[in-house]
């Protein structure tokens, strides 16, 4: 038996400004964009990973009133895990990400106790990113 990973879901409360982000600074690819019910569903892909697809879908799309206003309530305060990138040049990609609008800066690049070297940030729609060197 194999499993592996296809799908992650990231929350945005604006996609066009998420697309922005994910697209134009970290340079995913969108592969498709989905409308319905007023709501847009953005798959993208990396070019080393094309396999696996990240989703931005806001919060109400697709789920009841409530339910989604309470996952809105999360991402505004920024308390829904966001993913974790891997660059195979930190510095430069932390200095092209920081300098995107809406990017809030949580920690520069540096050595974690874990083992690992990264840096976080908060995208446009509040998610905690962390990239890390790869």
């Amino acid at each position: 038996m194999s499993v592996s990973l296809s799908t992650v879901h990231i929350y945005v409360d604006d996609p066009d400004a998420s697309l922005a982000f994910y697209h134009d600074t970290l340079g995913l690819t969108v592969s498709n964009e989905v409308e319905n019910d007023g709501f847009r569903w953005i798959t993208l892909v990396t070019d080393s990973q094309p396999e696996i697809s990240i989703v931005l879908s806001q919060p109400q799309a697709g789920r009841s009133q409530e339910d989604g206003d309470a996952l809105a309530a999360l991402l505004a305060k920024g308390e829904l895990p966001g993913p974790f990138f891997r660059s195979d040049d930190l510095d430069a990609t932390f200095e092209q990400v920081a300098a995107s609008p809406g990017v809030e800066v949580l920690s520069e690049p540096a050595d974690q106790f874990w083992g690992s070297r990264d840096a976080a940030v908060r995208d446009p729609a509040g998610n905690m990113i962390r990239i890390e060197q790869g």
